[in-house]
């Protein structure tokens, strides 16, 4: 899971999102991957824990990665007109990698 990477405490995606979702283009980000990954690179995030900035490059990308197929894959996960994400990503995140474990360990 992402964390701060000055003050080393976890990171709520969803805070993480919300910070993103007050771009003026955040619809048009959040609907293309390629955007929405150069986006959040370059993005200045603020950690809620320590108040510093950070450049969302320094986060894990494939988290991002599924942040965004998430997002996307849900009907009504974003709350566009009070800029709140309606998922618990950090829930299915992990959920996710649990699966992806369970799955190669079945396979395996």
């Amino acid at each position: 899971m992402a964390k701060c990477p000055l003050c080393g405490n976890s990171l709520d995606w969803g805070e993480l999102i919300e910070q993103m979702l007050k771009l003026e283009n955040a619809a048009e980000v959040m609907k293309n991957r390629e955007k929405f990954m150069e986006t959040f690179e370059g993005f200045v995030f603020k950690c809620p824990h320590c108040g510093e900035e950070f450049y969302g490059k320094n986060l894990p990308a494939k988290e991002a990665e599924k942040v965004f197929e998430l997002l996307n894959e849900f009907r009504g996960s974003i709350d566009w007109e009070n800029g709140k994400v309606r998922l618990r990503l950090n829930s299915l995140l992990a959920l996710d990698t649990m699966l992806e474990k369970w799955d190669e360990k079945m396979r395996g």
